[in-house]
This record gives C-alpha cells, sequence and structure tokens, in this order.
C-alpha cells in the first residue's frame, strides 16, 4: 500500500501596521479654569530606559480647539522619523488656541512690531510648562531631553520659551520665526537649529539671521540655514531633509 503525504506549506506572514494620524492620543491638560488640548504620540519601540521628549509648535493656520489641525505640519514626519530606535520618543503637539499666540503677543508678531511682555508667558505657553511637568511625571521621560521645535508662529514661540526657561530645553528647532532679541540672551546656552526661507514675505528672513547672530556670539553651538529662493513654507524643506533629527537627539542638559 502507497501512502501520499500531503504538505502544506503554510507561508509565515509579516504583518507591520502603518502609523496614522490616529496614534497620536487625543489629550487634554486642565489646571483649574484654563485647558491646553494635545496631541501624543508615544514611543514606537517601547523600552525600559527613559526616553526624549520632543514638543512641536504649529504655526497660526493650525489655531483652534479641534485639536485636530496642529498635526497638518510634521505629524506624518515624525511618525516616520520615530519608528527608528535612534529617535524614539515621545512626541507632543500642543494646539494654541484661536485668536493668542505661543509667544506673550497681544497681536501677531509678524504683522506688528509691538513689544511684548519680556517677563511672563502667554497663557498658551504657561499651560505648555505645566504640561511638560505633568508629563515628565506621568510618562517615562528622561527630562534632560526635552526638545522644542516650531514654525512660524511656533518658531516666535520657540525662542520666547528658550528665553524664558532656558534650563527645560536640551537643544531648539526655531523655523521661520522671530526672536525678541532684549531678552535673547537668555537662550545662549541652549543650541538653536535656526531655518528660514531667503524669499519669505510673511515673517522677514532678517529675524532668523539676527537671533542667530546674537546667539552665535554668546557661544558657538548653534546652527543657521538659509534656504535660497524659498518662501515662507521653509517647513518642507527642513522635513524633506530631516537632518536636523540626529544634531536634535544628540543634545542633553
Amino acid at each position: 500500500m502507497r501512502y501520499f503525504y500531503l504538505i502544506f506549506l503554510i507561508p509565515t506572514l509579516s504583518f507591520s501596521q502603518i502609523r496614522d494620524d490616529s496614534f497620536y492620543l487625543f489629550k487634554k491638560y486642565i489646571n483649574k479654569n484654563d485647558t491646553l488640548n494635545y496631541r501624543l504620540l508615544e514611543p514606537y519601540s517601547k523600552t525600559n530606559r527613559k526616553e526624549p521628549l520632543l514638543i512641536f509648535l504649529h504655526g497660526s493656520g493650525e489655531r483652534g480647539d479641534d485639536n485636530k489641525s496642529q498635526l497638518i505640519h510634521g505629524g506624518d514626519f515624525f511618525l516616520k522619523q520615530t519608528e527608528s530606535i535612534e529617535f524614539n520618543s515621545y512626541v507632543v503637539f500642543p494646539q494654541c488656541k484661536k485668536n493668542s499666540r505661543w509667544s506673550n503677543h497681544k497681536i501677531d508678531p509678524w504683522i506688528s512690531s509691538e513689544k511684548y511682555e519680556k517677563n511672563s508667558l502667554s497663557s498658551n505657553s504657561e499651560m505648555l510648562i505645566q504640561l511638560i511637568s505633568f508629563l515628565i511625571s506621568k510618562y517615562n521621560i528622561d527630562k534632560k531631553r526635552v526638545y522644542l521645535m516650531g514654525l512660524s508662529m511656533g518658531g516666535y514661540g520657540t525662542f520666547d520659551l528658550t528665553s524664558k526657561m532656558p534650563k527645560i530645553f536640551a537643544a531648539a528647532v526655531p523655523i521661520c520665526g522671530g526672536a525678541n532679541l532684549d531678552i535673547l540672551d537668555n537662550a545662549s546656552t541652549v543650541p538653536h537649529w535656526i531655518f528660514h526661507g531667503e524669499l519669505d514675505e510673511v515673517v522677514p528672513v532678517q529675524k532668523s539671521q539676527e537671533a542667530f547672530d546674537l546667539l552665535s556670539k554668546k557661544h558657538s553651538h548653534h546652527i543657521y540655514t538659509e534656504y535660497k529662493n524659498v518662501y515662507h513654507n521653509s517647513w518642507e524643506n527642513v522635513f524633506e531633509e530631516g537632518k536636523f533629527m540626529e544634531w536634535l537627539f544628540s543634545k542633553t542638559l
């Protein structure tokens, strides 16, 4: 009698879930009568070590209370980048309220040269600083590796926060923003990689040039990149190149 053996070859399937914006968890930070909406991306790789925290400040067009618009610029970029173990981290996108700013200006600074309060934070940034402390207490975050970056209005906010709270941030990346030069000295100990487009018609490129000139006279660890023939949307170049990530994650307090 002959026996026939049927061998079924079952292929091993490898499933890798493609992450999208839904991986940014919907969160609210509430303190007394104030609320700050934010989206939180947790580390892609689960480890036992403390991981960095990256805060991204959006521009004026993404202000509001939908807790979604702030992901328009940069959301997809960080989803992909943080899949690398080198950039494994927590990423937070807070949302600035409508008709307000990250820096303590009463009027949008790119349309008015009005001076603003040098010593105090805006209500949005005050809540953000509280949020950072809360996140460090709740999650496995390395408080010596808190990074800050932002574009346009968020670039102004980045300079403002590093000028007023320099001991919190290990490094900063302001994109097409501007700084209050009267207090920028305070931020010189925080390494900045500043980006701007040469032909920016919204925030003049001179804003970043002046900030870099002042900071670089204090410390040599600041970098400035100006994109030739690029307008206000220089963040597209920044994300396309992605070179700042390795630099940013090499910094620690």
